[in-house]
């Protein structure tokens, strides 16, 4: 499975924004610019999260993107599934039944051994990614990312927040 470059935008987008202050919010440009990707391409991604309740769009002059719940409150799966969908990976279209071996619809009564393995792994995988939030993902910024990139992210945060 692949997931398209728009999860991996979104989730670092999010974890940025629950690093401003509640009464405070980024443009969507600036998160673009931050990340260093196509600020029309982002929105559509940020649209999504809106969409589904994990972003607020906050209007005027100081206005742009502000995580809508806390952080704690926010999986990887419901960034994922704002992004993606939360239709399944794997769609079992029981070609079995096709072709020169293909029985009768007794002969199948029994799901497709692929269909129920391909869903016990996604079962796995979705648990997983509901177990870890984004308060999770900022707790690993202090081990994952350098001091160097910490002090100019938090000029950039400094300078954007005024």
């Amino acid at each position: 499975m692949q997931l398209g470059q728009g999860v991996e935008w979104a989730l670092h987008c999010c974890t940025v924004l629950a690093l401003v202050p509640p009464d405070n919010a980024l443009p969507a440009a600036r998160l673009a610019e931050y990340h260093g990707i196509p600020p029309a391409y982002l929105a559509k991604h940020l649209q999504a999260l809106a969409n589904e309740g994990i972003v607020e769009s906050v209007a005027g002059r100081k206005g742009g993107y502000r995580l809508a719940k806390p952080a704690h409150a926010i999986s990887l799966i419901d960034v994922i599934d704002a992004v993606e969908g939360s239709g399944p990976a794997f769609r079992c279209t029981e070609i079995r039944r096709r072709g020169p071996a293909r029985g009768t619809a007794a002969d199948y009564r029994n799901p497709c051994g692929i269909a129920r393995v391909m869903a016990q792994a996604e079962d796995a995988w979705r648990a997983e990614l509901s177990r870890v939030t984004i308060a999770d993902l900022l707790q690993e910024l202090s081990v994952s990312v350098s001091p160097v990139a910490i002090r100019k992210a938090a000029g950039w945060f400094e300078e954007v927040l005024r």
